[in-house]
């Protein structure tokens, strides 16, 4: 089975590519954070969570390599003692089998073991796809809210124009003064829309390089468990016909 170091060291090469991009660019990432930062830290911290998701979801595969290596060897000092966790309806299939670190499989109870630990890969990149999906949902959130404090700014310069002043060098610098307050709205919606969309790219990537992680190390199992299967079918077979 391909070991997961490889998907980690890839995560983080390309999340210290994003950091050194950030430290390039950090006086406009600055400006466009303070536009709204309650809002935007709400966004940077659903991201930071989600890279630790990202990250658990690899992690959680080294325990489930050990226990499979230990189950391997078949040595008596290697006995697996603790249950894993993504494994585990490999582990109740096994039963007492397991304390003898050998075991047999039929195809139906392999189809079962290998949808269960699929169903369990299935639900922990659920999560994740949610907070990619929850980044993209702030970040149009944090557009239509600055765009609606535009637009009743807006209103409020349009309403209080006073056409009646002859001098309409003043009419032009009260319109003037009065449009700040719009493009502070607008710079709230484009730093949100900056923020949420940049941060489901990040959290997109990491969690495809997570998902072929937990693929290779399907497919590695699959394999595994296919061969002791067929296996067990050809003695089962042998010992019908005699």
């Amino acid at each position: 089975m391909s070991n997961p170091k490889h998907t980690l060291f890839w995560m983080t090469l390309f999340l210290g590519v994003v950091v050194v991009v950030g430290v390039l660019i950090h006086k406009p990432l600055m400006t466009a954070f303070m536009a709204n930062w309650v809002f935007n830290l709400l966004i940077v911290g659903v991201l930071i969570v989600g890279i630790a998701l990202t990250y658990r979801q690899v992690f959680v595969l080294f325990p489930e390599l050990r226990w499979i290596a230990q189950f391997r060897t078949g040595h008596a000092g290697l006995s697996v003692v603790q249950e894993p966790r993504l494994l585990k309806p490999l582990a109740r299939q096994l039963g007492e089998d397991a304390k003898r670190d050998r075991f047999t499989l039929s195809t139906l109870s392999l189809r079962t073991v290998l949808d269960g630990i699929h169903s369990r890969m299935d639900e922990q990149r659920e999560i994740t796809r949610y907070f990619i999906s929850l980044l993209v949902f702030l970040g149009l959130l944090g557009t239509f809210w600055g765009l609606l404090g535009t637009i009743n700014a807006v209103g409020q310069v349009i309403t209080g124009l006073d056409m009646s002043q002859e001098d309409f060098g003043k009419v032009f610098a009260e319109l003037q003064d009065g449009l700040l307050k719009p493009l502070e709205g607008m710079g709230t919606a484009f730093s949100s829309s900056l923020l949420g969309l940049g941060g489901s790219l990040i959290l997109g990537f990491l969690d495809i390089q997570a998902g072929h992680a937990q693929n290779r190390f399907y497919d590695g199992l699959e394999e595994w468990l296919t061969g002791v299967t067929n296996l067990v079918d050809r003695v089962d077979d042998e010992k019908e016909l005699s």
